[in-house]
């Protein structure tokens, strides 16, 4: 339920007002393995693999131990770097989080925890107006009330009017106007300036006023530190040492206490989680698309795995910002080059799951509003590619085209310890080489990876995931959309199209449902000419589970994942 989307080093998807997954329940875990893929067809009715459990079916206390893939540093998840994985799993188990997603039906509805109804929206002064009713029980960790302080301030940080802000986007934030008091301040009175049809994805989670007040507050003040919570678990140690983060049971909690006593999230790479798994050291992983990393997992005779079509996407984004790759008509000569086709095979052989090619930058292939809007740059054409770099004026010399003196030769960056873009690397220097450039590997530490090599563009081209939510394009905004200054929110590319802004703005503000899609794709088909983000394909979520471990599982987006309701059955 957040504005902007989540990086991880294994995962993607897209997200735009209102829309949601084609999706049935299932409670059940599923063995690897079986004798057929299922189809694209039936992809919607596996959307959820959670051995979902009523709490009275579990036992009381335990710990979970949760393989994250990254010790962050910046736990303000709206912070331009705290937008990731691992950090969201954690803190989503410690702060407010107003707004719940159903995982079978992707309905939005409130967190009594947190608002005592739904919020009501009206229309005052031809302006769209939310009001919000906090739950006057629900209280920070050092004893202040909730209010609408923390709202107001968490606006002023990300409505992009200050630039000092580091922030993650300012999609939604942007659109308000005011943030008051109604009639007391437990009644938060939020006035947009243009319609935002996606208002549900705001204020979540939501961080205290004052580690949000000022530029430096916001920036530093969750910074290796998690120093308030106001969630179902409390902070009990961080350790960057072992890179372990552990939350308990917090009796201060005011709704249905934690199941468990505990959680343990260890940060370890990819590579071997699933070894870890194997003996018995977490309890729960997401695999990602490694058939050797499934293979392991598989041998836990107490474990399981689980898989669903995930609102996920794989691809490889190249650097707009950087010179060999300024001109777009080289860029689009690139995604010719690419053999979508043999990457998705390669990536996804040995697993349980068909290479679905992902053509849209919102929707996936089961979601409402998909439509095929790559064109000709979504074909693989080594030939086309060719002539388009000598139209560019890069002329073979050799085995590899020059121009003006210089080689076409390019770096592709990415997590040690990841093997699937390891794998995807390997293959994009055979396709680049084949078509006369040059493309070096570099493989940096995973902890750094998005930190200091994505966020600041230092690259010239990387592949990872994008995990979505219910929020398709709203989710997807600050990824595409025209950097302001030195701060690309989530648009890693640097592409800058002022008409991609325009649909955007346009989709996000629609408040019919059929058209906030057909302009949600009329914007897409202009961000495949810009050539920053090669979607690759949808991908399967595939986690590990113990057994008896209920209520977590795949796809569960942490949007859906209710804490305190987590849990090993008895």
């Amino acid at each position: 339920m957040k504005h902007n989307r989540i990086p991880v080093a294994l995962v993607a998807t897209i997200a735009v007002a209102g829309l949601s997954l084609t999706a049935c329940s299932s409670s059940g875990g599923s063995k690897g393995g079986t004798s057929s893929k299922p189809s694209a067809t039936s992809l919607a009715s596996s959307t959820i693999k959670i051995n979902a459990q009523p709490r009275s079916a579990l036992k009381q206390g335990g710990t979970l131990n949760w393989a994250i893939d990254q010790y962050s540093t910046q736990w303000n998840y709206n912070q331009i770097n705290g937008a990731e994985y691992s950090t969201d799993a954690v803190i989503e188990a410690t702060e407010p989080v107003i707004f719940r997603v159903d995982p079978a039906t992707q309905k939005v509805t409130y967190n009594p925890n947190y608002l005592t109804k739904t919020p009501s929206v009206t229309t005052v002064g031809g302006k769209q107006t939310v009001t919000y009713d906090i739950n006057p029980k629900a209280k920070w960790s050092d004893g202040t009330p909730i209010s609408y302080k923390d709202f107001a301030a968490q606006w002023q940080a990300l409505n992009g009017k200050d630039a000092k802000y580091q922030i993650g986007s300012s999609t939604g934030y942007a659109n308000i106007t005011s943030v008051v008091a109604g009639t007391s301040d437990q009644q938060v009175v939020v006035t947009f300036d243009k319609n935002f049809g996606d208002w549900t994805s705001l204020f979540a989670p939501l961080y205290p006023a004052k580690y949000q007040s000022t530029p430096d507050q916001f920036n530093k003040g969750f910074l290796n530190t998690i120093p308030v919570t106001a969630g179902p678990f409390k902070i009990e140690s961080m350790n960057a040492t072992t890179k372990t983060v552990t939350v308990a049971r917090d009796p201060a909690w005011w709704g249905d206490p934690a199941i468990l006593d505990k959680i343990v999230f260890r940060a370890m790479t990819t590579d071997a989680a699933p070894g870890a798994f194997a003996n018995g050291e977490v309890d729960y992983l997401n695999i990602g698309p490694d058939p050797s990393g499934v293979k392991q997992a598989q041998s836990r005779p107490d474990g399981e795995i689980r898989e669903a079509a995930g609102p996920q996407f794989r691809h490889v984004t190249f650097n707009a910002k950087s010179p060999l790759l300024s001109d777009v008509k080289v860029r689009q000569a690139l995604f010719q080059a690419i053999d979508r086709t043999a990457i998705a095979n390669s990536d996804l052989k040995g697993l349980n799951w068909p290479a679905l090619l992902l053509n849209n930058h919102f929707f996936m292939n089961n979601q409402e509003g998909y439509q095929d809007n790559a064109g000709d740059l979504g074909k693989y054409n080594p030939t086309a590619a060719k002539a388009a770099l000598d139209a560019a004026g890069w002329k073979m010399s050799g085995q590899y085209r020059q121009k003006d003196g210089k080689t076409l030769e390019l770096t592709f960056v990415y997590p040690n310890g990841t093997a699937v873009s390891k794998n995807e690397s390997v293959l994009l220097q055979a396709m680049f080489a084949a078509v006369g450039v040059k493309l070096d590997i570099s493989a940096v530490p995973s902890d750094d990876f998005f930190d200091k090599y994505v966020q600041p563009g230092k690259f010239d081209l990387t592949a990872f995931s994008w995990l979505g939510n219910a929020w398709p394009v709203s989710s997807n905004f600050s990824i595409y959309q025209t950097p302001v200054g030195s701060n690309n929110f989530q648009n890693f590319a640097w592409t800058n199209d002022p008409n991609v802004d325009t649909l955007m703005n346009k989709s996000i503000a629609d408040l019919d449902h059929t058209t906030a899609i057909a302009d949600a794709n009329a914007a897409d088909k202009a961000i495949w000419q810009e050539a920053g983000v090669f979607p690759l394909y949808q991908r399967a979520d595939i986690y590990g589970a113990k057994k008896t471990l209920a209520n977590l599982g795949a796809p569960q987006d942490q949007d859906e994942v209710v804490y305190e309701n987590i849990g090993f059955t008895k």
